[in-house]
Formats: structure tokens, sequence, C-alpha cells
């Protein structure tokens, strides 16, 4: 079985590391030959597996000249000029060898620039296999990632909230119809990576009758294991004689990873607590700019790509904070649990469906920073710390691991692979 994975980037961004992770995954099974369409890969040169199509520039090119369509549509506005995607802009990889090889093609996060909904379309009319995993919620909304509070996607969109002069025909309502449109094709599966992303698709209009399965992301178990603290430590300059507090974000000012409720949490465990060995480690762009919000030791570590370092900074960690807002299934939560790194957040999103309340972390109550307060307490002061840091390692080890992840994409490419040959065998 051939299968071409399909994602914007290589290795940035949570989608991309997925995406190869999966495609690692597939490549160890017997019978499976996966390779990864990517638009923006890593330098000097992409990894195993991994292909891209067309000249730099003109990748370049067709970004920004979505991002000049939406700019026009706002009113010429930037308001969340590059928050949101409307997908006029993309490849038809429907010409290249890799896609014709193909048996199976599997999207994931093929965004801002990479494939349009014309591009969609075209791929779905050639009749081939489509799996596409969500990573977030675009592909059941008009133009946003993530809709949060806002019930519009469940009628068509319109009226955006994100946009400067939103109207029942804005660019939110369009692209909705447009997708609609270019759903309507083709042999297609929806996967989603948590229960909770799958519940909400669920619900969707745009799933177009269509059942969607929800298959979590997959983790080398073997790589991402439980160290020797001390020497992690060591190896990356850390204090020893601190409890630290592990937080990672893409960008951690990010409002919608929740900084602003850790840092007030922190504030109360060291003022109501009397606790001054406390350090919080974040980890992400702009991470410097955490210094003196905290009221205790704060050592940023710009954004990390390199996954041994990663391994090492959840080696050296006490707890993991992911104070986030909304998420699908955190693939830093994953790796620190593989790692035997309790996490302590907010019940919200996928986390509940990893999280085992008390058992191998907390689960927070919503926005609720005291509760996230006694939950870091609970797990940096627990009696049975080993337990749950074991607890931890065995959930990521039982229902994250490539072998088990590996199987349930199997299972549904054949799915698609029988439907299609009967289909054939009608007509």
């Amino acid at each position: 079985m051939r299968v071409l994975l399909v994602n914007t980037s290589e290795n940035t961004g949570g989608a991309a590391i997925a995406a190869l992770r999966l495609l690692n995954a597939l490549n160890r099974q017997d019978g499976v030959e996966a390779r990864m369409l990517v638009r923006d890969t890593r330098k000097p040169a992409p990894g195993k597996n991994v292909i891209t199509y067309g000249p730099r520039l003109t990748n370049r090119l067709r970004f920004l000249a979505e991002r000049l369509y939406i700019f026009a549509a706002n009113g010429f506005s930037r308001k969340n000029l590059f928050a949101i995607d409307t997908a006029t802009h993309g490849t038809d990889i429907t010409r290249l060898p890799a896609f014709r090889e193909a048996d199976i093609i599997h999207l994931h996060w093929v965004n801002q620039g990479m494939l349009s909904l014309a591009d969609l379309r075209r791929l779905l009319q050639t009749g081939k296999p489509v799996v596409w995993t969500l990573h977030d919620m675009w592909p059941l909304t008009g133009i946003c990632h993530q809709a949060g509070d806002c019930p519009k996607w469940r009628t068509g969109c319109g009226n955006c909230p994100l946009l400067n002069h939103p109207s029942p025909n804005d660019i939110s309502a369009t692209t909705f119809r447009r997708k609609e449109t270019a759903y309507r094709h083709g042999n297609l599966r929806l996967v989603t990576c948590s229960d909770w992303l799958r519940d909400i698709a669920m619900e969707a209009p745009l799933r177009l009758g269509r059942n969607v399965r929800s298959i979590p992301n997959a983790i080398d178990t073997d790589f991402y294991a439980p160290a020797d603290k001390k020497a992690a430590r060591r190896a990356l300059g850390l204090p020893a004689d601190k409890r630290i507090i592990l937080f990672v974000a893409f960008k951690v000012t990010d409002p919608n990873k929740g900084i602003g409720y850790l840092s007030e949490a922190l504030r109360r465990i060291v003022r109501e607590n009397n606790i001054g060995n406390l350090c919080l480690v974040p980890v992400g762009r702009e991470a410097g700019q955490l210094a003196g919000t905290a009221e205790c030791e704060v050592l940023p570590f710009d954004y990390v790509s390199d996954r041994g370092t990663m391994r090492q900074l959840y080696s050296a960690a006490d707890v993991l904070a992911m104070p986030t807002l909304m998420d699908n299934l955190p693939n830093t939560i994953v790796e620190g649990m593989a790692c035997g790194l309790p996490c302590a957040g907010f019940d919200v999103g996928g986390l509940p469906q990893m999280i085992d309340h008390g058992k191998n972390g907390y689960l927070a109550r919503f926005k609720d920073a005291a509760d996230l307060a006694r939950g870091l307490l609970f797990l940096l002061q627990a009696a049975n710390y080993d337990e749950i840091s074991r607890r931890a390692r065995e959930k990521a080890a039982n229902s994250y691991s490539e072998k088990t992840v590996a199987a349930k994409y199997l299972a549904c490419y054949h799915e698609c692979l029988a439907a299609t040959d009967t289909s054939s065998q009608r007509t």
C-alpha cells in the first residue's frame, strides 16, 4: 500500500510533527510505503521520504496572494489577517507523480497556500481514496481554526466576529459555501485527533453526513521515555535545587495558550503557600518576555525544534503546565507523559482524554487560576509522585504508541480502498 501524506510544513507546528511521526510509524509496518508531500521543508534538506514541490518563491507568492485577498475582502483591514484562511490559492498536486502513484491520499493541515478549495475539489474528483485528519476546526468552519464560543459554524457562518466588517455574506459565509461544494465529491473519510473534536465534527453541517472517527497522534515511546532528572538538568544548565514547572507553546505569549492564568496561578502559589524554590521554564517564541511576570525565577528557552532537547526538558521538569484555552490533542502533553512528566491543565478540548484527573495529572476547572494553582501544588507535593509519573508513562505507551496508532490508520485505509473497489464494481 502506497500512502501519500500531505501537510503544509514538514516540521513546523503540531500538525507537521504529528504527520511526520505517522509517516515514520507507517513505514515501519509491513507492506506499507509512505511518503510526505510538503510545501515548506527543513533546511538544508528534507527528511527521508519527504518531498516538496515548486520553487520556494512561487509558493511564497501563493501565500501572499491569499493574504492580499483576505486583506481586500475584509475592508483593507489587517484584523486577524494571519489568523484566518480562505483557501483561495494553492497547488494542483494531482499532476505530481507522487500523487498518481499513491493508493491513499492522507491530508493533514493544508492551509496558507498549500491547497485551495478548487485544488481539493479536483483532488477528490480523481476518485482516489482520501483521508483527512482534522488538527483543528478549520475544515468545519468558514475561515477560523478554532471557533471558541461562536456557534455560526453550525449554520453556515456569516457575520464573522473575526472580521473588521462582518456581514451575512462576508468571506466566512462564502468560504463556507465553497467548502460545501468541494466536499461533495469523492471518497473522503474524516478523522480527528481527539474524541472532543470528533464530537464537534459530528454536529458540523460540513461533514455532509459522513461518519467521523477519532485516532490520536502517534509518538515514539521508545525515544520519549523517562530519563535521569539530575543529568538532564546539568545538560541544560537548570538548577538542581528548584521545583521546575515547564510551559511549552509555539508562541508562549499567545493568550489562547493561557499564560495569564499560569502567571496568576504561580503568584498564588508563591504568596499563599510561601514556596520560594519554584522555577518556571517557558519554551517557545517570545519566552524571554515572561521574565518578571510570575514572582518566581524564570529561565526561558527559545522555540526548540530539536526533539532531543525537548526530551531533556521533559526529563528535567517536575510538572508540565498546560493552561491552554482550546486545544485538540497537544503533542506536548503526550511527549511529557511518555517521559513520566505529569501535567496540570484545564478541563477543555482533548485534555480530559489524555489526563486522568488525580491519577496521572490534574484537570483544573476551565479558566480557574486558583484551581490550576491547586493542581500544580498537588503534583509538586504529592507523596506518591513516582506513582503518578509511572501512570503518566503507562497512559502514553498504551494509547499513543506508533504501533497502536498505525494499526488504526491502516484499518481506515483498508476501509477506504474497499469502498473504492465496491464503487468501481458498481460502475
